[in-house]
């Protein structure tokens, strides 16, 4: 006959199993979320579509996007980027729409020689013009282990977290005749590339290609937004397991206003708002403005 506290312990196991898998099935699969749209072979999914891999050679990058397009959402992924010489390459992870007047909301990660750090740079583009580039150092080393980069968009304002700090934010102000991305939606993209014509120093150094293929590995992709309903440009559904619709109002609280302005003191290497050079007539309009 079995026990009572066998019963309990056997039971408290099962539990414990349930929890592990709900957990693992929270960050999503890389089988159910994504298609490669190029590199062929260089693609690869792992691990039962936990991990996902995107190579590099002479020949070519690759590259993968989400399945679903979102109008807005709260969009997670963890990265180990290149160690060792990174120099030319690029790594990227954002949002875009498809149409030629294009939006998009950009995290790319620009390779350095090595010893040296990334470059995290950060663009928004609204009916196909950008231009507003901010770039970051970290604050650790991105290549020997995962590190969670987000990008939270709602119709209040752009969030770029990493590892749920902000270090960036861009804020709707349409009001007063800034462009903002609402009205598009937007698939996940992700991809590495061969960009020695200018992503290191302005191309002044090349890619080295003596540790070919250099390899990107992606993590725990969680894509929790609306979902586009087809042949619709308004929501069909909410992509959340755990129903956390908190993106929706996301914005940054005392703490989160402190944290970005610490990352911006210390870590920000180029702001556009700052590049009197590329505005002879002045800033736009959005930086005259609070940052928050």
């Amino acid at each position: 006959m079995v026990s009572l506290a066998s019963s309990k312990a056997s039971f408290m196991l099962q539990i414990s199993i349930i929890a592990s898998l709900l957990i693992v099935a929270s960050a999503g699969n890389f089988y159910q979320d994504v298609d490669e749209n190029f590199g062929d072979q260089r693609f690869k999914i792992l691990e039962g579509g936990q991990l996902l891999t995107l190579s590099l050679d002479k020949l070519s990058g690759s590259g993968f996007q989400s399945k679903n397009e979102y109008i807005f959402g709260r969009f997670d992924m963890q990265l180990k980027l290149i160690p060792g010489n990174s120099a030319g390459t690029v790594t990227t992870f954002y949002l875009s729409s498809q149409r030629e007047a294009h939006d998009e909301i950009d995290f790319e990660f620009l390779g350095n020689s090595s010893g040296q750090p990334y470059t995290v740079h950060t663009n928004v583009y609204v009916q196909g013009k950008g231009g507003k580039e901010q770039q970051f150092r970290l604050w650790f080393d991105p290549t020997t282990s995962f590190h969670t980069y987000s990008i939270v968009w709602n119709s209040q304002r752009i969030i770029f977290l990493v590892d749920n700090i902000p270090i960036r934010a861009f804020n709707n102000q349409e009001s007063i005749g800034v462009p903002f991305p609402n009205n598009q939606a937007m698939r996940v993209y992700c991809s590495l590339w061969n960009a020695d014509d200018w992503a290191t120093e302005g191309g002044r150094v090349k890619t080295d290609w003596t540790n070919a293929p250099l390899l990107v590995t992606y993590r725990n992709f969680n894509p929790n937004g609306c979902v586009k309903s087809p042949g619709s440009s308004t929501c069909g559904s909410t992509n959340s397991l755990n129903n956390d619709q908190a993106w929706q109002t996301q914005g940054l609280d005392g703490n989160g206003r402190n944290r970005l302005r610490w990352v911006q003191q210390k870590y920000m290497i180029y702001n556009y708002c700052t590049d009197a050079s590329r505005f002879p007539q002045g800033f736009p309009p959005e930086c005259k403005g609070s940052r928050f």
